[in-house]
């Protein structure tokens, strides 16, 4: 399903960002199989960016739907594809659903290749842990 996922996204990059340097998206597969895909807006000032998977996560929330797996990639100036790790803020959006998520990170130091991992094994001494219920989702 990662490879979907990936190719889910980097579909959306080619037909929004053709004529970019710039360019990412995230692709967010939802328990009930939807395909959420969110990229993140240009900003003049960096303090106020976001990252691509913040529209996913907020879309899923709206729709009331369970994360299953999040993949997020960029393109570099040469078109070399990269698989994004979420960033702490991102993992503790994404932490909203449970320690179950699964979430795309680099094989080893090959960032062009992808493998997922669970936000436990990702973060397994996540803060809030204890004041989770059973079962890790809130």
């Amino acid at each position: 399903m990662i490879e979907n996922l990936i190719s889910e996204a980097k579909s959306f990059v080619k037909s929004r960002f053709a004529d970019t340097t710039w360019k990412g998206a995230a692709a967010i597969l939802c328990k009930d199989g939807e395909i959420l895909i969110s990229t993140s807006p240009e900003t003049v000032n960096e303090s106020v960016s976001l990252c691509h998977e913040t529209g996913g996560i907020c879309e899923a929330y709206k729709k009331g739907k369970q994360v299953a797996l999040s993949v997020c990639i960029s393109f570099d100036d040469k078109e070399k594809c990269h698989i994004l790790s979420p960033c702490g803020v991102c993992q503790e959006r994404l932490w909203f659903w449970g320690g179950g998520v699964e979430v795309a990170v680099p094989q080893g130091s090959d960032s062009t290749k992808a493998m997922t991992i669970t936000l436990d094994n990702l973060s397994p001494h996540y803060w809030r842990r204890p004041f989770m219920p059973p079962g890790g989702e809130i």
